[in-house]
């Protein structure tokens, strides 16, 4: 526990390395770096003082995720802006964004995420990372012996108008054949609905174990999807239409209700936990995603941070 709490990111840069501060250096840093191998020790890199820019940036991202991924079922709000390369959540910059780890509640998820910073924030916006076994550990008996039968998620996908998404942006395609090759290979249900409307029920663990290390972590968006984390228009819009109606909901995987105390509890202890990545234009994050879960914290001004994820 005490070294746990003691982690945080490794930071490289330049001087360091022993290489040039700019994009070439990075390159030939990477190069001689078993980056496997420390990702998996250290848990999340920062990568600090290369002058990285959007032009520099797909030779990085060639060498830091080998296996670059589509955001395909993705369910918060991105921009495509290169190949399988997308803007963080695009949530208003007043909001916390609270600790997840990406695509936690998908049949299959990617393995790295790679964050750039194009432009620093004005003020705040950092991107605060978890060791996700730490997390686990901070919530109380009752709690995790309450999830350890797994989670339910139920999406609520529109055909082109409605709340949330539709589940054209979602799958990244106009095809339902398509969709529905996925979500069978996916093990999900799925039911077409009145208005062209797609509804995907999915049962997942609350906890998975790390291929390399074995370490049990917390992984899922239970508190991210419950109606009483949605915020007051949310919340109110569950007090009038069943939660399995609204565009994204979460029960226990049985189908009983989850309390609001729970995960009121699982979003805080995250927070807590965290520590922050502040952000200066051209750095770079690479998180281990069973092994760290990472958030936004508010932010003035412009903020652009792009990320990528590979198998």
């Amino acid at each position: 526990m005490t070294d746990r709490l003691a982690w945080k990111p490794l930071e490289i840069g330049p001087e360091s390395s022993g290489v040039a501060g700019d994009a070439e250096g990075l390159l030939a840093e990477l190069r001689r770096t078993d980056v496997a191998a420390l990702l998996t020790e250290r848990k999340a890199l920062v990568f600090r003082g290369f002058g990285v820019t959007e032009e520099t940036l797909g030779t990085v991202m060639d060498e830091l995720l080998p296996n670059r991924a589509a955001y395909v079922h993705g369910n918060s709000p991105r921009t495509k802006v290169g190949r399988n390369v997308y803007t963080s959540t695009e949530y208003p910059a007043e909001f916390v964004i609270s600790m997840h780890n990406e695509l936690s509640y998908a049949h299959a998820w990617p393995e790295r995420l790679l964050f750039f910073c194009a432009v620093q924030p004005g003020t705040g916006g950092a991107t605060p990372v978890v060791d996700a076994a730490l997390w686990l550990e901070s919530l109380d008996a009752e709690v995790r012996e309450a999830f350890a039968g797994g989670v339910r998620y139920t999406q609520n996908l529109h055909g082109g108008r409605g709340l949330g998404k539709s589940w054209q942006e979602t799958f990244e395609t106009d095809d339902p054949a398509e969709v529905e090759r996925f979500l069978a290979g996916a093990e999900a249900e799925w039911q077409w609905r009145p208005g062209n409307a797609l509804r995907v029920v999915q049962n997942r663990p609350a906890t998975v174990r790390h291929p390399v290390t074995g370490a049990e972590v917390w992984f899922n968006q239970a508190d991210q999807w419950h109606p009483a984390m949605l915020g007051a228009d949310a919340a109110a819009l569950a007090r009038v239409m069943p939660a399995d109606e609204l565009p994204q909901s979460v029960s226990f995987a049985d189908g009983g209700a989850i309390p609001p105390e729970y995960v009121t509890q699982i979003r805080d202890r995250g927070l807590e936990a965290a520590v922050d990545v502040d952000w200066r234009t051209g750095d770079l994050l690479l998180i281990d995603n069973l092994l760290v879960a990472h958030g936004r914290r508010p932010f003035t001004g412009d903020r652009r941070v792009l990320v990528a994820m590979s198998s």
